[in-house]
């Protein structure tokens, strides 16, 4: 047995990792364990400033609960959500298809589904009411008859359905069919933007970073089509004061929109509208799932 160093203790703990069956489990833990010590050796950790960390990320899991997923707040805040986003469309996305946003910590399975041209605003309907209309294709301009298209957003008060009243009751999300041409249009409410969770431990530390915690007005999207790239995007609106330093890194300048009256097939004359077409990839071999971020409820521990 050798006497552990600050150069030694590293190269034994990937040793006794080495023989771990899962070769990408290897490869990841590896790598975590490297950039971990580093990290520790580059700012000179403290004990004390460790197990603040320790608690900091209890605090996270304790903050978990079937209606909130506070790990992925924080993967979002620290611009690593982002950072998994781009490089999985670096792998796969085909340079017509439309861009990806964050899935977020509010998305919840099995929305409620609605025919084309009603309403997600069911139980809360202040605000301003706009109509989203379009067409899915694949990245050709071909049409996808039939997509599958999931849609939630905040209420006019900045808050989702998980955090407003009855967290059990959905509401400002649900799921729309394409017609046979790949064409769409469904009715909301025009979204403000808002502040992030700041009540739990990620909102003190991005508090602590004087971050304003902001996120611009946005409705989530995630379209889906057999032998596609599921889409998991975000159509943001322009006119937001924080358009250019969203909280979590989600804005991309192709999903910019601005609702506006005689739009040319607008199906709702009377109402301002969004136009927008989604262009999904083909399913390549090997492609697993880009959703970055989960229903929260999915992400609990199954009882024992």
């Amino acid at each position: 047995m050798a006497d552990l160093d600050r150069e030694s203790v590293t190269r034994e703990a990937l040793a006794q990792m080495a023989a771990t069956p899962d070769p990408r489990l290897r490869e990841i833990m590896a790598a975590a364990t490297r950039h971990l010590h580093a990290f520790a050796q580059e700012v000179n950790l403290k004990p004390d400033e460790w197990l603040a960390g320790i608690a900091f990320l209890t605090a996270v899991g304790q903050a978990c609960t079937p209606f909130r997923q506070e790990y992925i707040l924080l993967s979002d805040v620290l611009g690593l959500s982002r950072l998994v986003n781009l490089m999985h469309d670096a792998e796969g996305r085909e340079a017509a298809g439309t861009e990806t946003s964050l899935l977020g910590p509010f998305f919840r399975e099995q929305a409620p589904e609605f025919a084309l041209g009603e309403s997600i605003a069911v139980h809360d309907t202040g605000g301003t009411e706009i109509v989203i209309f379009g067409r899915v294709t694949d990245s050709e301009g071909r049409p996808l008859p039939g997509a599958e298209i999931d849609i939630w957003q905040t209420n006019a008060a900045g808050l989702y359905d998980l955090q407003a009243g009855d967290a059990t009751v959905m509401d400002m999300r649900g799921r729309f069919r394409a017609d046979a041409e790949g064409r769409f249009h469904m009715r909301t409410v025009k979204p403000i933007g808002y502040s992030i969770p700041l009540d739990g431990p990620v909102g003190k530390f991005v508090k602590q970073q004087n971050r304003h915690g902001m996120r611009p007005a946005h409705i989530h999207i995630l379209v889906a089509v057999p032998g596609h790239r599921e889409l998991v995007t975000a159509l943001y609106f322009g006119d937001d004061p924080n358009i250019d330093s969203d909280t979590v890194f989600g804005v991309s300048h192709s999903l910019v929109v601005r609702e506006a009256m005689g739009l040319p097939g607008a199906p709702r004359a009377d109402l301002p509208a969004v136009q927008y077409d989604f262009r999904l990839s083909r399913l390549g071999a090997g492609d697993g799932g880009g959703r970055v971020g989960s229903d929260p409820s999915k992400l609990m521990p199954a009882a024992e």
